[in-house]
């Protein structure tokens, strides 16, 4: 009798012929719904490779390609597709081209600042300074850092990362961006924290052990974080309590090779807590995903599938 494991590679790899096939040959939609309906593990499969394929689900009824070289991998056209799609995106582009300091994968950065501050910059992160007479501080332009900020009554340090500003005198904490939430935590002193939206602009304190984040609207949570747990990730740990999914995710992700993409959305907005350790990534993602019966999978040494299969 086949393994779970070995059913469900079998529906990927129907799926991802069904979605090849629409490219090159329209008509084939009627086929794809026929098997789609089958169960909600066929419509599951087709949900995963239609998400990672870029169709957000959509069968290209409208455009038929050029015939595809049959002798080429189903895989590999997937993944060959799927690499001309991220590997320039302009974004990562124009992030890079702002930051003064860029990690990769896996990769912290301990920068000393020209205030004598010092920022650790986690794993696929962007940094870009602000340092002249009137102003001294950072932007965090994508991923998470940690800074220890030195005394300098005169001028105040602020760290900005999308619309939250965090202003401190002598502090350490935690900034991190993480699937369009933004978070700060207090391992040490206290900070400042102002988000502007549509115009409006919100002020909290936020004071060690504490933390407090913002999602995608705006929307302010906060919760206890111990200082001890602040900025983890530079001992290889994450510590999450109830977080997003998504939010967890993309954190984890940086320490892995190549791309991870989440194709159950349904599992983004879902909350957890636990500590995952980043010394095999995979396993730390799994852990995150399977209490709501998620999957990992990898498909190459350079993609990362996460789905309800």
């Amino acid at each position: 009798m086949p393994s779970n494991q070995a059913e469900a590679d079998r529906r990927f790899d129907e799926a991802l012929d069904l979605i090849l096939r629409l490219r090159d040959d329209p008509a084939a939609a009627d086929e794809a719904q026929r098997w789609r309906i089958i169960s909600p593990s066929h419509e599951a499969a087709w949900a995963e490779v239609a998400a990672i394929h870029g169709m957000t689900g959509q069968v290209l009824s409208d455009q038929r390609q050029p015939p595809r070289d049959r002798h080429m991998g189903r895989r590999m056209v997937l993944l060959g597709g799927l690499a001309l799609g991220g590997a320039m995106t302009v974004p990562g582009l124009v992030t890079r081209a702002r930051a003064d300091f860029v990690t990769t994968t896996a990769e912290i950065q301990r920068l000393t600042l020209p205030d004598g501050s010092i920022a650790t910059l986690g794993p696929d992160s962007a940094l870009a300074l602000r340092f002249d007479e009137g102003q001294r501080g950072i932007d965090l332009l994508s991923g998470m850092a940690f800074l220890d900020v030195a005394a300098a009554p005169a001028r105040d340090f602020t760290a900005r990362s999308g619309p939250v500003t965090v202003t401190a005198r002598q502090s350490r904490f935690e900034l991190a961006l993480d699937a369009r939430l933004v978070s700060v935590a207090v391992a040490q002193g206290d900070v400042d924290v102002h988000v502007d939206r549509a115009g409006s602009s919100q002020g909290s304190h936020v004071s060690v052990g504490e933390r407090l984040s913002f999602d995608a609207d705006g929307r302010p949570a906060l919760s206890s974080r111990a200082p001890d747990q602040v900025g983890v990730w530079r001992e290889g740990l994450i510590v999450a309590d109830n977080e997003p999914v998504a939010a967890v995710i993309a954190r984890i992700a940086r320490w892995q090779q190549g791309r991870v993409v989440l194709a159950a959305r349904s599992l983004a907005d879902e909350k957890i807590s636990g500590v995952f350790d980043l010394s095999n990534p995979v396993m730390a993602l799994q852990a995150v995903v399977h209490p709501y019966g998620g999957s990992v999978r990898q498909i190459s040494p350079y993609l990362t599938v996460i789905s309800r299969i």
